[in-house]
């Protein structure tokens, strides 16, 4: 391949990731401020604005994550058509995500991402492209660390319903929604800190397998357009998945708000510094999901629960599906 072409080439990857983290930032900003804005801790634009801040901030301070992507679900360095690879899993991705994103459902980018990334490989080099001990170890994080939140946010709120039994309502709704202020921030710099991760390591995979570089280190000016993308995607917001979260499972109050964005910060930094990728809004909903347990049991609306959880087990499946095809498509036209 041409020098001149190859940067060009390079330039899509860059331009597809960056529109990915963008949109990541606009589909996860909900996630991350949906109990806040719900019990009116934080006004729903500045909420927003902190939240990009705050992801901004995670996203520069670490790259073990990126790292993980970069390298952990196939080797760049032995994959012939590897960019075509990464164009391929980021469409599928994209489209994923702007899908369930209009649709309103609070599916998880990080599913996305990795489902599709798989998916491109093995269509172009098979199963054998695939590091299975990497490929298994996120997967692994991805599926377990739902299970964990929600057991963390179901102990966390039945010690806090023990703790304050019998303080006045009116009392501890105006501390936890203060305190709520607070916790939004920490969640929003966790999920800096793991999604906007995801596409530093996506365009050093493309760097890597274009032989631009030869190690997984992310270049200073990824970390500063990944974290620009994520910051902005933020800002914008995305209402229909705050109403989702904020509203559907189970009528939140500032405890219960409280609550769950502690679990859901103590889960993915514990992830981050394992350099593990995991879904923030598998995360997050699986905290409000143990919280409104805890809270009580019957108060949570299962059946939007269940179609949640649908679509975190279709997401990898479908998601690979297509950018197998989407590749295939674009070897026909031009490899």
């Amino acid at each position: 391949m041409h020098i001149d072409q190859t940067y060009l080439i390079l330039s899509l990857v860059v331009f597809l990731a960056l529109a990915f983290d963008f949109i990541n930032g606009f589909h996860d900003t909900a996630n991350a401020i949906a109990t806040t804005v719900s019990t009116r801790a934080l006004k729903p634009r500045v909420a927003i604005l902190l939240a990009s801040a705050m992801n901004f901030v995670g996203a520069i301070l670490f790259t073990g994550v990126a790292k993980t992507i970069g390298g952990k679900v196939a080797d760049p360095l032995k994959i012939e058509h590897g960019v075509e690879v990464v164009i391929a899993a980021l469409i599928a991705a994209i489209a994923w995500n702007l899908i369930t994103w209009w649709f309103g459902i609070p599916s998880s980018s990080s599913h996305a991402l990795i489902g599709s990334l798989a998916g491109a490989v093995i269509s172009a080099e098979g199963w054998d492209g695939i590091n299975a001990s990497g490929f298994k170890d996120i997967v692994k994080a991805l599926i377990f660390s739902p299970l964990i939140a929600f057991t963390i946010g179901f102990i966390v709120m039945w010690i806090l319903k023990k703790v304050f039994a019998n303080f006045s309502p009116h009392k501890l709704n105006k501390g936890f929604r203060t305190g709520q202020i607070a916790t939004a921030m920490l969640q929003s710099f966790a999920h800096g800190t793991n999604d906007a991760q995801k596409a530093m390591g996506i365009i050093v995979f493309a760097l890597m397998a274009a032989k631009v570089q030869e190690t997984d280190d992310v270049p200073l000016w990824v970390k500063i357009s990944a974290a620009l993308a994520m910051a902005l995607g933020t800002s914008i917001g995305g209402y229909k998945i705050i109403k989702t979260m904020g509203t559907k499972i189970f009528k939140i109050e500032p405890i219960n708000g409280f609550a769950a964005d502690v679990t859901s910060y103590a889960v993915i930094m514990t992830a981050t510094m394992q350099h593990f990728p995991v879904s923030s809004t598998h995360v997050i909903t699986s905290s409000i999901l143990g919280v409104g347990s805890a809270k009580r049991f019957s108060s949570v609306k299962w059946g939007v629960a269940g179609k949640i959880i649908m679509s975190w087990i279709i997401t990898i499946p479908i998601s690979s599906l297509v950018a197998a095809l989407i590749f295939q498509i674009i070897k026909a036209i031009f490899l």
